[in-house]
């Protein structure tokens, strides 16, 4: 089976073409670069040890997917491509609707011209809002998103579902991801944000190798256990390999269909602080700042409905989320 990534030197989506390269599958990406590496193609490589084929292209570009499609014979695409940091979609609204959108149009368009049925798409947690109740199910309301990322997301999944019914043979998996964190354990690749990190696992470890001086805490008067908000973090291996897992099972269900990945347990921010400090054995100072607009104070998930379809449930705990995380930056700034 041949797979297109989209933004598969991004984030998840390198950790997926891993996966995905380590499993046997032949492996197509486009990536534009906006947030990620073109050194991640050699490092994808020496983990795995195998080829794939890379487009450094934009997903909003028919001109560009057309080429892609017509050079392969796709059988199926994992959709990551788009942007993602939720601070600023409140600061640049227009920007990621046009970007999150278009790609995401232009994507089924051209996959449905070429025969191409099946459709992974990178969804969030987001798309529940300010939750309804906890844990997050599926089943849960969607809507009352908190800022355009998550909206931009949310209108992409009305759109997927208006997109199966008038094609009855397009499948489509939306994974709603809680809160990825962590690296490959080589240390190779990881999470590397353009300028100042917007989430936290990067902040964290940025000020515990001293690149950067202090954590902002955002916010301490969260209905929360300790005041700090309250995230189901998820590591992104597992996260990875719940995209593969996805793939596996696409061409068994009619329609669309939802899933939540995330460990199904929520963890504070002083939670996170200090169990890096315990496993990785560095101080992380930190102040409280004021809340951040789009925060909700606690989002955590039922993750069981993916364990009983998919067969995927998470196995890294918190220790190797931390770990790993460190483990990624030292090798980083130490090359």
């Amino acid at each position: 089976m041949k797979v297109l990534v989209t933004g598969g030197l991004g984030y998840i989506g390198s950790h997926t073409v891993v996966e995905l390269l380590n499993d046997n599958y032949e492996v197509v990406v486009i990536d534009n670069l906006y947030n990620s590496n073109i050194g991640v193609v050699d490092k994808i490589k020496t983990i795995t040890g195998k080829e794939f084929g890379f487009y450094q292209e934009d997903v909003c570009n028919l001109e560009a997917l057309e080429k892609i499609f017509s050079e392969n014979k796709i059988d199926a695409v994992i959709h990551f491509a788009g942007y993602k940091a939720v601070g600023e979609s409140v600061k640049k609204p227009i920007m990621y609707y046009e970007n999150n959108i278009v790609s995401t149009l232009h994507l089924c368009q051209k996959m449905i011209e070429h025969g191409c049925m099946n459709l992974i798409f990178s969804s969030s947690a987001t798309v529940y809002g300010d939750p309804e109740r906890l844990p997050i199910t599926e089943d849960c309301r969607v809507g009352g998103t908190t800022n355009p990322y998550g909206t931009s997301k949310l209108m992409i999944e009305q759109m997927l579902k208006d997109i199966v019914v008038a094609n009855p043979d397009f499948h489509v998996i939306a994974l709603r991801y809680f809160n990825p964190i962590g690296a490959h354990t080589s240390g190779l690749i990881g999470e590397v944000p353009n300028g100042i990190p917007n989430n936290l696992m990067p902040y964290i470890v940025r000020v515990a190798s001293g690149e950067l001086e202090i954590l902002s805490i955002f916010g301490d008067d969260y209905d929360t256990p300790d005041g700090t908000g309250v995230r189901d973090y998820i590591h992104v291996v597992d996260l990875a390999k719940g995209h593969l897992k996805a793939l596996e099972k696409i061409t068994n269900f009619n329609g669309m269909h939802f899933y939540n990945l995330g460990t199904g347990v929520g963890y504070s921010v002083l939670d996170l602080v200090k169990a890096f400090e315990r496993v990785n054995g560095v101080k992380v100072p930190y102040k409280i700042v004021e809340r951040r607009p789009g925060d909700i104070a606690s989002c955590y998930s039922d993750p069981s409905l993916a364990y009983k379809d998919l067969d995927w449930k998470a196995e890294y705990g918190l220790d190797e989320m931390m770990r790993d995380s460190y483990n990624f930056i030292l090798k980083y700034n130490d090359k």
